[in-house]
């Protein structure tokens, strides 16, 4: 909850020691809960904008970081399932007692499903439209 809705029960309180019009005490508790919504409306808009902007750029650093996510991932998966194994097996077969340990993918396949599933329910949306 933002600090202005933190504050709209303690304010509607206060009005009920000060003011003794039933009409004009509901009238401004309304204004106080509508400036709230309006300032929280407000700051989704200018989110939404930088998110425009963001997204419109060329710039890998900028509009990058979902893809460079996704390869980071895909590289992860190709390591631990092509490049790990077929280099133990390269090494093995050279005599060599040196065993490349699997990298853990505790961390990372929550991060790898969660881009699949956004990226599947995304594509469902485009078709559905």
């Amino acid at each position: 909850m933002s600090l202005v809705g933190q504050l709209i029960g303690p304010v509607t309180g206060l009005l009920d020691k000060f003011i003794e019009d039933k009409d004009q005490k509901a009238m401004l508790a309304h204004k106080i809960a509508t400036m709230s919504e309006e300032h929280h409306q407000d700051l989704m808009k200018s989110q939404i904008e930088v998110n425009k902007v963001e997204a419109a750029s060329t710039k890998l650093f900028v509009a990058g970081w979902r893809p460079f996510i996704g390869w980071t991932c895909g590289l992860g998966m190709f390591g631990n399932f092509i490049t790990i194994p077929f280099s133990n097996f390269v090494l093995a077969l050279a005599g060599m007692d040196i065993v490349i340990p699997l990298v853990p993918l505790e961390t990372m396949m929550p991060v790898l499903m969660g881009m699949l599933g956004l990226g599947a329910m995304r594509s469902f949306e485009k078709t559905r439209k």
